[in-house]
């Protein structure tokens, strides 16, 4: 990707205050992007309702035994990306 092409992605992101760009020490003609605390509390904002929809969804759409069984689904999951 070109530097400018990421600067057209980047600018709007710093504009709305969700970026923020510091000169790279080693590097100065570089720049190193970081997320705002405003970005990173939207984010878990995001995150934590997504999550509590999949909650409410699981334990008002499964029954006990199929929540039983997602379960282990999901213990075979995490083994094999842990490997």
């Amino acid at each position: 990707m070109r530097p400018q092409s990421m600067s057209a992605i980047v600018m709007p992101l710093q504009e709305v205050g969700l970026v923020i760009g510091a000169p790279d020490p080693s590097d100065g003609r570089k720049t190193l992007i970081s997320l705002t605390p405003k970005c990173l509390k939207w984010l878990q904002e995001g995150r934590a309702a997504r999550q509590d929809w999949l909650t409410t969804t699981i334990s008002q759409k499964l029954s006990a035994h199929e929540q039983e069984k997602l379960q282990g689904a999901l213990e075979l999951l995490t083994r094999l990306v842990e490997e």
